[in-house]
């Protein structure tokens, strides 16, 4: 299995949690607010997991409303 990250977007932030493997996480799953700084952030996140196995992640989310539209 190719790495997965999920994002469970909500209103002004997303739960984000990896996985490299299925059934295997990637650490712990953590907050992003929808910002400068939190997109910032997830764009850190993939770059790490990208490091870690060598293939650019999937980004798997639900178009809920207009929320996702900053991500």
């Amino acid at each position: 299995m190719n790495p997965v990250v999920g994002l469970d977007v909500s209103k002004g932030e997303s739960e984000v949690q990896a996985f490299l493997d299925k059934g295997k996480p990637y650490g712990k799953s953590f907050s992003i607010k929808h910002d400068l700084d939190g997109l910032g952030s997830l764009l850190g996140f993939l770059e790490s997991v990208k490091d870690k196995t060598g293939i650019q992640p999937s980004v798997v989310l639900e178009a809920t409303g207009h929320y996702h539209a900053p991500v």
